[in-house]
Formats: structure tokens, sequence, C-alpha cells
């Protein structure tokens, strides 16, 4: 498969009419077919300081992120992911999204490396996790575990929950990064509450949103570059040379095998 090219097949135009819950850069989420369900779509978008399209990047990331919510599932993980609809399209479990994030550093990156005076790229002692704000604008905004619990965003349970399940999750998922010859350096999880029962304290908090290309700054260690879109110019993005990443991750996990599998073939 080669993304680059305008598709024919699910294309941004081709969105299901359905109830719209909410749009974000890279995905729109729908009323589910099914009581206590989502449809989350993915889009070709991608957002640096403007907006550009990746051709066919959507349809990779609903793969990948299917293929890490169905392996992290199998150690136990909880996820909202139930099942894969379409090229694009995934059903999820409804949950309420918490208003913050966990960010989770191996190595240091971006503003991370900036706010502590580290070098760019310099590997940890051991992986740190920060919160930070969803709200769009305050997105770099880190807050502590008292903000979370003294705000009402979550108790002291289930952040502790939380920190042990991204503990869990990233050695899951470095393991899985350097089998295949790359380094996760950082990525970012989105939690949601889900309720078990009419029993206000009966929830549970499960991993949501997608693990993908689009979360995650990763480094080839083979050639020590940097497979993070952040880090393409505009005239690339608009010149689709920012395919390439995406490209190459689905084909290390075996998403584009020769040919590709019948559903990730993009055709003109």
């Amino acid at each position: 498969m080669v993304i680059g090219f305008r598709s024919r097949v699910l294309s941004e135009k081709s969105v299901p009419r359905r109830r719209h819950i909410y749009e974000g850069n890279s995905k729109i989420l729908f009323d589910g077919p099914e009581p206590g369900t989502y449809v989350l779509y993915f889009k070709d978008d991608h957002h640096t300081d403007t907006k550009h399209t990746i051709t066919g990047k959507g349809v990779i990331n609903n793969r990948l992120s299917e293929l890490f919510m169905l392996r992290l599932s199998e150690i136990g993980v909880e996820t909202h992911f139930l099942r894969r609809l379409n090229m694009r399209e995934q059903l999820v479990r409804a949950a309420e999204v918490l208003p913050f994030r966990v960010v989770m550093h191996n190595a240091a990156t971006g503003d991370f490396a900036k706010r502590l005076g580290l070098d760019e790229g310099m590997m940890l002692p051991e992986p740190i996790p920060e919160f930070r704000i969803n709200t769009k604008g305050l997105d770099e905004s880190v807050v502590s575990e008292r903000h979370i619990t003294s705000l009402g965003w979550a108790d002291a349970d289930e952040v502790e929950s939380m920190l042990d399940t991204t503990q869990r999750i990233n050695d899951f998922l470095c393991g899985q990064f350097l089998a295949l010859g790359m380094r996760l350096m950082q990525y970012s999880l989105e939690f949601g509450r889900v309720y078990m029962s009419d029993f206000m304290g009966d929830t549970q908090i499960i991993l949501i949103d997608e693990i993908t290309q689009d979360t995650c700054h990763i480094l080839d260690l083979k050639t020590s570059e940097r497979m993070d879109l952040k880090l393409v110019s505009n005239q690339d993005l608009e010149d689709q040379k920012g395919a390439k990443f995406y490209q190459e991750i689905a084909q290390r996990f075996g998403l584009l095998e020769d040919g590709g599998p019948p559903d990730l073939i993009l055709k003109i």
C-alpha cells in the first residue's frame, strides 16, 4: 500500500451521517448502533500550525490502534475497544472522558526537555508520567495528583489505578517497539470512566481514545531518525512526504506486508 495519493474508498467526504458527538483534530465520535457504544472515525487530517491531509493516515491509524488495544486486552488492560467496523471506523464502549491525560516520558523530548533543561533525546533514569489538561489551548499544562483529586476530576484510587495501568502499558509498548528496532520515547494516554451499574460508586477506569503514531514520539534505532510528524515541515506535509512515517510503522507491525491486507489497499 502507498499512502500519499487520493483514495476513493471511504474518503473524508463519505463520513456516514449519524448523530455527531465530538470532532477532534484526527477523529470524529458518533453515536453507536447499540446502547453504551460509540463509533470512532479516523480522519486523514494532521494539524501542526496549519491543517494538512495525509491520504490514508486514518486507515492505518485505525488498524494500528486496534492492534495495540487488542494486545493490551490480552495482558489484562481494560480498554474501550470492541471491534473494528471498516477501514476507518471502530466500535468502542461509551465512557465519561476524564479532563486530563497521562503523558509517559521514557526520554527527554519537546517541551519536557525544555522545561527541565535536559538534552533533547536524553534517556531518563526511569519512566516519568505527567498529568496534562485535555482542554484545547491548555494541553501543555501539567497538573499534579492534588489538582486532580481536589478539583474532583478523579479520586485517589482512580489516580493510582491510572498510574499502575500506565506503567503496565509502558512496559508492554516499549517491548513491542524495541523488538521492531524502535524506541518509544514519549506518548500520551487518555482514560475514561464507565458506570457498571446504577450505584454511583460502581465505576471502572478504562483506556480510551487511540494509540497511534499521532500520540507517540518514536526513534528509529538503526538510523537514529525521529519518526515524529511534528518535526516534518509544512511543505513536506503538503507534498505527502510525512506519509512515509505511517507506512514504515505499519510495515514493521505487519499491517502493510507486500500488497497489504485487502482492506488497507487504497485504490484510485
